[in-house]
């Protein structure tokens, strides 16, 4: 799926740095870690932390603890349509090597199975909670595009992201 501009994710995750690929996936993870586990949603502070320092032994032992911190998480959720296995999917694959191989396979897989979550929780195929998944995921991408000034603003567009998906899967939850 591509933007207005033309550009897709995978296109930008292609061109993307360590920092930009860590913090493309790990923003992805962010929006969609609450539909998984609701209170511990902060337990990725350390890997953001991480990411601004593109330290690889500051990324391993962040990813360490937030694997240790949500172990098992989502195991008593009930499955949605399979988000929880979606979601649980990303975080699993979190890999704890600083390397852009593996952190721009994690970045793909991410971008893909956030979108499949929002997907499933839209009108449409291509509805208006996929489209503002998409165009978050550009705008991080461009945002750490812009070295480490851009991670606080990737962040925010995570948080923000992640708020749009609970209120919709809140209002969903009322209405069933």
């Amino acid at each position: 799926m591509a933007s207005s501009t033309g550009r897709s994710p995978g296109e930008l995750i292609g061109g993307a740095d360590g920092r930009g690929l860590a913090a493309a996936g790990l923003a992805c993870l962010d929006r969609c870690l609450p539909l998984l586990v609701p209170d511990r949603a902060e337990a990725l502070r350390p890997v953001w932390a991480a990411v601004a320092r593109a330290d690889a032994a500051a990324w391993a032992e962040a990813v360490g603890k937030a694997r240790v911190d949500l172990d098992g998480a989502g195991g008593g959720a009930a499955e949605d349509g399979g988000v929880v296995t979606l979601v649980r999917a990303m975080l699993d694959g979190m890999p704890a090597e600083w390397a852009e191989e593996p952190l721009r396979a994690w970045a793909e897989r991410c971008s893909a199975q956030a979108l499949a979550v929002h997907r499933l929780y839209d009108v449409g195929e291509d509805g208006p909670l996929q489209a503002g998944e998409l165009r978050r995921q550009l705008a991080v991408l461009d945002a750490v595009a812009q070295g480490p000034t851009g991670l606080r603003r990737a962040r925010e567009l995570s948080v923000e992201g992640g708020r749009v998906l609970r209120a919709v899967v809140s209002r969903r939850a009322r209405t069933a």
